[in-house]
């Protein structure tokens, strides 16, 4: 279910990312489908020649036909800004002049963090220390939204199939930036309300964004707490019970809130409450849930045991 975004203008400063690396997709071997998203198809592959900045291996997004130079310019300039932050996937090469549209990250081992509690649902539920793994997880989203606000982006497209994991137990790293925004470049700084529109999931989008079309930093928070809930509940579809876009907007609207799991430790819980508070000032900041986090697993007696991947029959390579 999606409803529509803003777009963003590219601004003088983006000029400079416009400056092409030489790749294309006769650079490439395509090894396997990481996931089709929205604006582009994410694959797994091999450098035919050499490596690309030191990876053999990289992501490589594929645009749709639909996309034009000038959106992938934008999310190109965006994640050159936000470069260098362990828990962010990095950007190595782009081709925006010629189409197929390209654009080469680094390469992540497990996917995306919703396919892999999909996948190890069952291993998963009987890991004693499953919450301390989750705890962890959520504390690298922390620092890297963290990071997006100390460089005015918001990312207006946060859910756990944008979230991948490079190693495991979990080293998490934020993805997909097709829809961000920066913050910079528009007039506003503080949020993104324009004319122009493009499709968002409207089912991670705070009640704000239906009443007034303002979407801020406080929209990001609303929906690190949907990612929460995602990940508690291995990936299920937030409003599970509602199957229209108007009956979504309503329940939002009015109030209401997906429902935690039992199983979901009670820190959680409250922060997952805080996130939807209404209206959007109450909310925590990004740095607040990062200092609220490093609390719980400081004070978490449980700690996480780097074999735990040998449950789940992983290689740590």
């Amino acid at each position: 279910l999606v409803h529509e975004i803003p777009s963003m203008t590219l601004s003088a400063p983006h000029a400079l990312c416009l400056q092409n690396p030489r790749v294309t997709k006769a650079d490439l071997n395509f090894i396997q489908l990481i996931k089709a998203g929205r604006e582009g198809v994410f694959y797994k592959a091999k450098m035919m020649r050499g490596t690309c900045k030191g990876h053999s291996l990289v992501t490589c997004k594929i645009s749709k036909e639909d996309v034009t130079p000038k959106h992938m310019q934008t999310e190109v300039c965006i994640m050159r800004k936000l470069a260098y932050h362990k828990n962010i996937l990095q950007l190595l090469e782009w081709n925006t002049t010629e189409e197929p549209f390209l654009m080469i990250m680094e390469y992540v081992s497990y996917g995306t963090l919703r396919s892999f509690v999909q996948t190890h649902q069952e291993n998963l539920s009987n890991d004693p220390e499953l919450q301390s793994l989750f705890t962890i997880a959520s504390y690298h989203i922390t620092l890297a939204m963290e990071h997006l606000r100390s460089k005015m982006v918001v990312h207006c497209d946060l859910a756990l199939r944008n979230i991948l994991v490079s190693r495991f137990p979990w080293e998490i790293k934020l993805a997909e930036f097709g829809l961000a925004r920066d913050l910079t470049c528009m007039r506003s700084r503080r949020s993104t309300r324009k004319k122009k529109h493009r499709r968002v999931p409207l089912r991670w989008y705070p009640p704000e964004y239906f009443r007034n079309n303002y979407y801020s930093f406080k929209g990001d928070v609303w929906a690190f707490g949907i990612v929460l809930w995602e990940m508690q509940t291995f990936g299920s579809l937030p409003y599970p019970d509602l199957d229209m876009s108007e009956q979504v907007v309503y329940h939002i609207c009015a109030g209401h809130r997906n429902t935690g799991p039992e199983s979901c430790r009670p820190e959680i819980l409250q922060i997952m409450k805080d996130c939807w508070m209404d209206p959007y000032t109450a909310r925590p900041s990004f740095s607040d849930l990062v200092r609220i986090l490093e609390k719980v697993i400081e004070n978490d007696s449980d700690y996480v045991d780097v074999e735990t991947q040998t449950l789940l029959g992983m290689s740590a390579d």
